[in-house]
């Protein structure tokens, strides 16, 4: 689903906004021009693109409005109705054999025809088995009018598609710091629906997505208090979670409906992310994880990160990458700049 280009422009489609990267790679990833737009209510409805005109002329003007940005993209899916699913085949050190005997075994994996669906798969580890040598993969199949939706709306835009990745893998890319390799890492973007993937190392070993990110709590409050959406936004970074309400300035009913509702979906969001987790473990996920890091625009809320460490027990990390201008929350950036690169810097 990704191809192997250089200087391509990261473009993350999130149901509450667009976000663009353009990287520099030494070491370690750092944006070189970024740029965002939100997006209407109803365009993207949890991951999945639903009026693509409408999010062709989003994209078209945000490019218009940043001429200096590149115009070959790469662009990230999540959603739930992308499948993930962990396989073991005969170890085949032919690619080509490889492909095919994945494409072979895909037809009983997927809830689709394969005939309807865009298939890639990740490489995990070759184990030694009872008789023989087992490969481990991830196997992700994507809905092909769906894939096709997202095109559409790319090239209506006037830019041009170069390929279309997996959010998860990207958010991985963009956020893995050199460390202990066998230590299992939880990676969340939580944005307009909550994207999480585990790693061992640079190996994306399960992803899930699901609704219910920030942006949900944003229309919430909107609605509770009848504030506009970009309000309701911005009560939400200014109240946070990180000090007493009586010391926040404005008015106190709505500072008091932001933390209520700051803390409710932080125990929402940590919720689902233990049950994504408990899954991951029932299907014969080989470890639990030793932390977390986030990204998205809930890393720009003070607290929130501790409040989700606090739900989950784990440590938490405010994950980044480097270079974002100041008009942009670093976190935000991670996934659309994961999306520009093709693996992680060495």
């Amino acid at each position: 689903m990704a191809k192997r280009i250089k200087n391509l422009v990261g473009v993350d489609i999130d149901p509450s906004g667009i976000t663009v990267a353009e990287v520099a790679v030494n070491d370690r990833i750092s944006v070189r021009a970024a740029a965002f737009a939100p997006l209407e209510p109803g365009i993207v409805r949890d991951g999945e693109v639903l009026d693509a005109e409408s999010l062709s002329e989003a994209l078209q003007s945000l490019f218009r409005e940043n001429k200096r940005i590149g115009k070959r993209v790469r662009v990230g899916l999540a959603n739930h109705k992308i499948v993930v699913r962990p396989l073991e085949l005969p170890y085949l050190s032919d690619a080509k054999q490889l492909d095919a005997a994945v494409r072979f075994n895909a037809q009983d994996q997927l809830p689709m025809p394969i005939d309807q669906a865009v298939l890639d798969f990740q490489p995990l580890e070759v184990v030694q088995g009872p008789e023989s040598r087992q490969q481990r993969l991830l196997l992700v199949a994507a809905r092909r009018d769906m894939v096709a939706k997202v095109v559409a709306a790319v090239r209506g835009a006037g830019l041009r598609p170069e390929g279309v990745d997996l959010s998860a893998f990207a958010m991985i890319r963009a956020l893995y710091r050199p460390g202990a390799t066998d230590e299992h890492v939880l990676y969340l973007a939580v944005g307009g629906l909550t994207n999480l993937a585990v790693a061992k190392g640079t190996v994306c070993q399960f992803t899930r997505a699901s609704g219910g990110g920030v942006e949900a709590l944003a229309i919430e409050l909107a609605e509770t208090c009848e504030l506009t959406l970009d309000h309701a936004r911005g009560w939400l970074e200014h109240v946070g979670l990180k000090v007493a309400t009586e010391e926040i300035e404005g008015d106190p009913a709505i500072v008091a409906a932001a933390r209520r509702v700051l803390l409710e979906g932080a125990r929402r969001i940590a919720a689902e992310v233990r049950n994504s987790l408990d899954f991951h473990l029932a299907q014969g996920g080989s470890a639990v994880v030793e932390r977390a890091v986030l990204a998205g625009p809930a890393s720009a809320i003070p607290g929130f990160d501790v409040a989700l460490s606090s739900e989950l027990g784990l440590p938490v990390a405010i994950g980044h990458v480097d270079g974002a201008p100041a008009a942009l929350d670093a976190g935000r950036l991670a996934v659309a700049a994961g999306l520009a690169i093709e693996e992680v810097p060495a």
